[in-house]
């Protein structure tokens, strides 16, 4: 068995890594960038090495550090995590040579399976089912548009070394193909440094369903059932649940059988995954269900396989690692239960989704479920890295348990200044169309007007926290209309909104709003959702208005990668002005309205700050 091992990895799954390596008495090494010297992870491990600045490219990417670090603490094996350089044949095929063992799959494994391209003509010498696209060569703009009308529209234009959401794009008409195809070539050579892209049919009404597999080097491969990933922002997983919703077992044999002769087909060992698209338009059915790719890692959301199987997916990495069979045989491996995980990011969704970054002055983040967080209070959210806080896991007997309980931890979640998605988690878990299962990749898009929460509370809850902030006796529970207070010790008002009734309160009491004081400032936290409340003052007037003077503030911090107008051009309302990129995101910025570029203040390759004035647009006089 492996005695040490180095983790090169950071944040939540560093973390996760370390609390399995404890429990089994292996002794662990973390690497870490300078801005995360004090970082949880880093603290946690028995010993920690500093690799490089804050940048990704300068530290967690640079294998040569790692590998020195590892050999100067003396550790036997190195964990890659998920992430950074996980799926880095190269790095694998380093470590081997450094003597070290890997905890992950193979070289040649991550070789076959890490070009999309490559990855699908495999898969049909397998015998498994692949999308209809086009996976050629042939690279030229005017061959791929021939390629994309040939298969019909809407296409999906995919990175050949893509992953995580980066480098698709959806295409509906033919007339948008140029534009997309741009754009995700850019954003394929900002992420993976490979343009290269593949074209495939995009699937109406499609449903994400991954098959977690493991293989060992004793030429035993099992599968650990499926995960549903179906609800989705950008391709980015929001909630993903094990098993899927409306899977019956015959489908459920033939999907996973699937999985497991790709595994085999590539030799696998370790921890993997099979990602299949469903066309669910009439349920899932096992002549609907297709391969996509296969991440040659631990997954994310690998928590729900481990609700559900009663499995400890990190333990069965080190053990295969340091040459075992695996724990359990295909006969031994069961489903009981469901369970869900949400990702918690620090992001706006009242602004777009923005990224949010900074400190976590106040981060409070609910119990009796699992969290898996890379981040404390007191911390903050840096802008080097994914912005996710924490991973909320649920597990109960039946499906409609695990949402209620999901949106009840969400709601639960207390994050300031950082502006989080817990509000948004709330409401998508306890939407009934997701509870009843209704769900495909497209449910955010079609449902965001009742998942995204208002940038700002309604009058009547503002009103209602604002007044509980008055000194008792004041005449402040009499002048509420619609609202009651209850006879306690406490100052309390309960508050309804949208039919629930919330308890506004000065303490730590029931669940509900909640008014607590945080840096100064008296914030109400209320379904996951937080806002900062001023007492009423007879001088004071509320207002505020939108920017309309046609200036263009930078809605994050960012950096500029395109702009596209001059001072003195004329644009109409909608153009595109510029671009901004921030966590590989990028963000448009458009004309308000028709007019004349009076000033740019953005140049490509600036770096802007949030707020920080880019363009301004004088209206056209007539």
């Amino acid at each position: 068995m492996i005695r040490s091992l180095l983790i090169a990895n950071r944040g939540e799954i560093a973390r996760r890594i370390i609390r399995t390596a404890r429990k089994m008495g292996i002794r662990t090494v973390a690497v870490h960038s300078d801005v995360d010297a004090a970082m949880p992870f880093v603290r946690e491990a028995d010993e920690a090495v500093c690799i490089g600045p804050a940048p990704a490219r300068e530290s967690y990417l640079v294998q040569a550090k790692i590998l020195e670090a590892a050999k100067a603490t003396g550790a036997e094996a190195i964990h890659p995590g998920y992430g950074f350089l996980s799926e880095n044949a190269e790095f694998a095929e380093a470590v081997g040579a450094a003597g070290l063992v890997w905890v992950g799959a193979p070289a040649h494994s991550i070789r076959a399976m890490g070009l999309k391209d490559a990855a699908k003509k495999l898969m049909v010498e397998a015998g498994v089912p692949v999308t209809p696209g086009y996976m050629g060569e042939d690279q030229d703009p005017a061959h791929l548009k021939a390629e994309a009308d040939r298969i019909g529209y809407p296409v999906l234009i995919k990175a050949v070394a893509g992953g995580g959401g980066k480098g698709m794009r959806k295409v509906d008409r033919p007339e948008d193909f140029a534009d997309a195809l741009l754009s995700c070539q850019r954003e394929a050579a900002s992420s993976f440094g490979d343009d290269r892209v593949l074209i495939e049919k995009y699937i109406l009404g499609p449903r994400h369903i991954e098959v977690q597999v493991f293989g060992d080097r004793h030429g035993h491969v099992v599968h650990l059932f499926e995960r549903d990933c179906s609800l989705q922002r950008r391709h980015q997983k929001v909630i993903e649940e094990a098993p899927a919703p409306g899977m019956d077992a015959a489908t459920r044999a033939a999907v996973c059988e699937a999985a497991v002769k790709a595994a085999k087909a590539v030799d696998y060992v370790g921890a993997g995954t099979i990602e299949f698209i469903a066309d669910a338009s009439e349920g899932l059915r096992a002549d609907r269900i297709w391969f996509m790719e296969m991440n040659t890692r631990l997954q994310v959301e690998h928590p729900v396989t481990e609700a559900i199987t009663g499995q400890d997916l990190v333990e069965w990495q080190l053990r295969v690692a340091s040459g075992e069979p695996l724990p359990k045989t295909q006969e031994q491996l069961s489903i009981n239960g469901w369970a869900m995980e949400a990702r918690l990011y620090a992001e706006n969704p009242s602004n777009g989704f923005l990224p949010s970054t900074g400190p976590l002055t106040r981060l409070r983040l609910p119990r009796g479920i699992r969290v898996d967080s890379g981040v404390e209070e007191g911390g903050e959210v840096s802008p080097y890295y994914d912005p996710m806080i924490a991973k909320l896991i649920v597990a109960a007997p039946s499906r409609p348990a695990a949402a209620a309980k999901l949106a009840q931890a969400a709601a639960r979640v207390e994050v300031w200044p950082v502006r989080t998605n817990a509000a948004f988690l709330a409401r998508a878990a306890a939407d009934p169309d997701f509870v009843a299962g209704h769900v495909d990749t497209g449910f955010i898009e079609r449902h965001a007007d009742r998942l995204v929460p208002p940038a700002e509370p309604s009058e009547a809850v503002q009103q209602a926290a604002a007044r509980a902030l008055l000194p008792e006796g004041a005449g402040a529970w009499t002048s509420l209309t619609g609202f009651r207070t209850n006879a306690t010790a406490e100052r309390r008002v309960e508050v309804e909104v949208a039919g629930h009734s919330h308890l506004v309160a000065l303490d730590d009491g029931a669940a509900g709003g909640k008014l607590r004081a945080v840096g100064g400032e008296t914030l109400l936290f209320l379904d996951g959702e937080a806002w900062p409340i001023e007492a009423p003052r007879a001088d004071h007037a509320g207002g505020g208005g939108a920017v309309s003077d046609g200036a263009l503030l930078a809605p994050m911090p960012g950096k500029v990668i395109a702009v596209e107008v001059a001072e003195g051009d004329a644009v109409t309302k909608g153009q595109k002005l510029l671009v901004l990129e921030a966590m590989k995101m990028e963000q448009a910025m458009l004309a308000p309205f028709d007019g004349i570029v009076a000033e740019l203040k953005a140049s490509v390759g600036g770096q802007v700050s949030e707020g920080a004035m880019l363009v301004r647009v004088e209206k056209a006089e007539g």
